[in-house]
């Protein structure tokens, strides 16, 4: 029996124990899963020093040391307090910001604590005994997962970017684009130095993407000189600004001389012969003796100009119209006055050009390609014509075009050649005479092509009377041949009749000789009387017929066949009244009256026709004249 009772004392004095081991064990044992901490908050204990939010010698309170994934014993929970606390978890393509709770105050000079071996954070404990500043931390946190302390940070993600005056998307990882250029303000650091407009650069920040190296280096806080070129960048949106812009785009057949604000001392490097400016070499302040060559270039154009200087020849006009480069945009025709007190305007166009090498010496004299327009090209060409003007007349300036190009040329290439631009050509354009001037010469002119006009008609119509001749004798050339062939006709009909006329006297003659020689055997005084009768008739009648042929001759020498004839033809229309002017008269042109050789003709056959009734019925035949 009391055997039974020990035993019963035994089994329930070490389940007793067990119960107590068990309540001790779950007093103060946590368990932490894989994917969170436990943040330990101490219920009672010291209190922390006056300022102090996080216990680092175990005083009452939040505890810097998390809980990481386990078993953990001795935590007696009516000591302390364990809570879970899930990772932080910073997307791909983001980062996150962190504002510390606990630390020492930021210097006045700063803006955001300075960076300190913390294990991204994860180290509470680091932070604080490292010195780590509260309020918006410099460092930050890339993609990835984080046990941060809750107690001591607040982590800034996109999530809740908004309450913390934060933009979702300064949180992703700044890009710039292939063709962009970032421009960088950094709004921590030291002062920018007097005099200076933009921060130099410094080594050993990785593109700003280190902040505590960049302000460790000496950085300065504001504009930076130093540009962000194409990429992607961690940055922090609390330390570093950044604006994208174009890249300095420099044209083929031009040239980009830098005017840099920034840079290291001014040194000149121009010579001794360049006396109107300064040039330096890349990375000095002034214009650089170096230009730009064709191409795209990361230019930070907030502290840099850059001149476009076109190699390619440019050409001005003093005109009404603009060429593209719009840099004679401003010139108009010139106005000049002559020698004889007109005034009147001509264009002008300048062709000049600027060698690659010349640009910088250009630009560091006249300060930009308009002014070399406005400064230089415009008085020196225009006050070139204006004293080329008063020299001459209107008259005299307008003939001599040409020389005064010549003249032209050769002084304002001279004048040109002193600001390092070369003078390809001068032209002179339209030019607007007075009106009252050119209206009394267009007069004379017009006046001069008047008579020119006149003499041309004139002889136009010289040469159709002419046409007209000729076409009228073209056009009665078959009647004119037809009236020549009836001529040659009756002039053969007429010395066919005298042929007869002569065969019937030498017949006739015949006969009277052998009737005479009869007779003279009748009567020799009768023969006798009658041969001499007959010889003296005969010797007359051969001097008329010699007399009459010598007088043929003579007219047929003087006047020419055709007119002999026609003489003669009229004479015996006349002496038979046979009408010589028609009842109806045709003048045609021509020499040599050819209508009237045709009249005379048909009038020839008529008395042809009629000229054998005229022949005596003894058979002797009178020669027709």
């Amino acid at each position: 029996m009391l055997s039974l009772i020990v035993e019963h004392w035994v089994i329930a004095s070490l389940a007793g124990l067990v119960g107590v081991v068990l309540f001790f064990i779950v007093a103060g044992t946590w368990v932490i899963p894989e994917n969170e901490s436990g943040l330990i908050i101490k219920k009672f204990g010291a209190p922390m020093p006056p300022g102090q939010l996080i216990a680092l010698k175990g005083e009452a309170g939040y505890q810097a040391d998390l809980l990481p994934p386990g078993w953990h014993f001795g935590l007696w929970r009516w000591k302390y307090r364990v809570v879970h606390v899930p990772m932080t978890s910073v997307r791909p393509g983001e980062i996150a910001l962190v504002v510390a709770a606990d630390g020492s105050a930021i210097p006045s000079e700063r803006i955001l604590g300075h960076e300190v071996d913390s294990d991204d954070f994860q180290n509470a404990r680091a932070f604080l005994e490292n010195g780590g500043e509260k309020g918006r931390q410099l460092a930050f946190l890339t993609a990835g997962t984080y046990r941060i302390n809750p107690s001591l940070f607040q982590i800034v993600t996109s999530d809740n970017a908004e309450q913390f005056g934060v933009l979702d998307t300064e949180l992703h990882v700044s890009t710039v684009k292939p063709d962009k250029v970032g421009i960088v303000a950094v709004l921590d650091g030291r002062p920018i130095n007097s005099g200076d407009v933009a921060g130099a650069p410094v080594d050993g920040h990785d593109s700003f993407q280190r902040g505590q190296a960049f302000i460790d280096a000496g950085g300065c806080r504001g504009l930076q000189e130093q540009v962000l070129l194409s990429g992607s960048w961690n940055l922090n949106p609390w330390f570093v600004k950044v604006e994208q812009i174009p890249m300095t785009e420099v044209p083929i057949g031009s040239v980009g001389v830098v005017v840099s604000y920034v840079g290291k001392e001014h040194l000149d490097v121009s010579g001794d012969d360049f006396t109107h400016g300064d040039l330096v070499e890349r990375g000095r302040k002034g214009v650089w003796i170096e230009p730009l060559l064709p191409g795209k270039h990361p230019i930070n154009t907030r502290v840099m100009k850059v001149e476009l200087v076109p190699t390619t020849n440019i050409v001005l006009n003093w005109a009404t119209r603009v060429e593209q480069h719009k840099y004679d945009e401003k010139l108009a025709p010139i106005t000049v006055r002559s020698g004889d007190g007109f005034s009147f305007a001509m264009d002008v166009s300048q062709i000049i050009h600027i060698g690659m090498k010349q640009g910088p010496r250009v630009i560091s004299r006249v300060g930009s390609m308009q002014n070399l327009v406005d400064h230089v090209l415009q008085p020196t060409v225009a006050n070139y014509f204006r004293n080329s003007a008063q020299q001459v007349s209107v008259l005299e300036f307008l003939s001599a075009r040409s020389d005064r190009q010549r003249e032209a040329f050769d002084a304002i290439k001279a004048a040109l050649s002193a600001y390092d631009v070369e003078c390809i050509d001068t032209l002179i354009g339209d030019i607007q005479p007075p009106a009252e001037l050119m209206k009394t010469q267009t007069d004379r002119k017009i006046a001069e092509e008047l008579q020119r006009t006149y003499d041309v008609q004139r002889e136009a119509q010289v040469k159709r009377q002419q046409l007209e001749r000729e076409t009228s004798v073209a056009n009665m050339q078959s009647e004119v041949v037809r009236s020549e062939q009836m001529v040659a006709i009756s002039e053969k009909n007429a010395l066919a009749v005298a042929e007869t006329a002569r065969g019937e006297a030498s017949r006739v003659r015949f006969a009277a000789e052998a009737e005479a020689h009869a007779m003279r055997q009748r009567a020799e005084a009768q023969a006798t009387a009658t041969r001499l009768n007959g010889d003296a008739e005969a010797e007359a009648t051969k001097a008329i017929g010699n007399a009459k042929a010598e007088a043929y001759r003579e007219g047929v020498a003087a006047m020419g066949g055709d007119g002999f004839i026609s003489v003669q033809l009229a004479t015996i229309l006349g002496q038979h009244q046979v009408k010589l002017v028609p009842d109806i008269a045709v003048q045609g042109g021509g020499e040599g009256g050819g209508l009237a050789a045709v009249m005379v003709a048909k009038l020839l056959r008529q008395e042809h026709a009629s000229s054998k009734a005229l022949v005596p019925g003894n058979g002797v035949v009178k020669p027709v004249v």
